[in-house]
């Protein structure tokens, strides 16, 4: 571990994600094969996520506890969640209906075929829901490193905000700065939302229902 990538652990994550975010424009420029872009996309998120995982890891859950929220912004954030959980919930009663109809319809209303393109349907799915939850994983994780550590390489405890734990590789301080400042808000977004998109762009799925 050099002296540079110590002082400069947040300078470095940019230039590693760059690198790789480059490497996989080439390979688009270049008409290479999409399989081929998945190490890139790996690598690009893997350093960022690792800090990340580790840095929460080591974080009490009481850490999680808002530092300053008022008892009105409470009841606002559970009302808001409220309103959003209803209309999700409309979307997907509509979006079944549809879904169900289109099926009966590609299906000649046959029962064992109806069955066979609901499966497939579902299967096709599987993969697009786990990337949207992983991406609400990303962006979660990284709303909470803005309040643990801040947007700075090397973050100063302000009064509203958490302190990652005196204990985190307290015996190996050169590896923990490496690992804060690998675990920033900014680029677990860029690094780890970046490439979950890039996942849902080379990784289209077609949900057409075929005839």
């Amino acid at each position: 571990m050099t002296a540079w990538l110590v002082r400069h652990p947040l300078i470095a994550g940019w230039l590693w994600v760059g690198f790789w975010f480059a490497v996989i424009l080439a390979q688009e420029l270049a008409g290479a094969p999409p399989w081929s872009r998945w190490p890139a996309i790996v690598l690009a998120a893997l350093p960022t996520l690792t800090a990340t995982l580790f840095v929460l890891a080591a974080t009490p859950r009481s850490h999680l506890l808002p530092v300053r929220e008022s008892v009105l912004a409470h009841f606002v954030v559970r009302f808001l969640a409220l309103i959003a959980a209803f209309i999700v919930w409309g979307v997907s009663l509509a979006l079944g209906a549809s879904i169900e109809a289109a099926i009966q319809e590609a299906g000649d209303h046959e029962e064992q075929a109806v069955t066979g393109l609901g499966f497939s349907l579902l299967l096709a799915l599987v993969p697009v829901v786990i990337g949207v939850l992983w991406l609400a994983l990303i962006v979660r994780c990284a709303w909470f490193l803005r309040r643990l550590r801040g947007w700075r390489q090397d973050p100063v405890r302000a009064s509203d905000q958490r302190a990652v734990p005196a204990e985190f590789l307290q015996d190996r301080p050169r590896l923990r700065a490496v690992a804060i400042g690998l675990a920033h808000p900014g680029l677990l977004l860029v690094g780890g939302a970046g490439s979950s998109l890039l996942v849902f762009t080379l990784g289209r799925v077609d949900l057409t229902l075929m005839m």
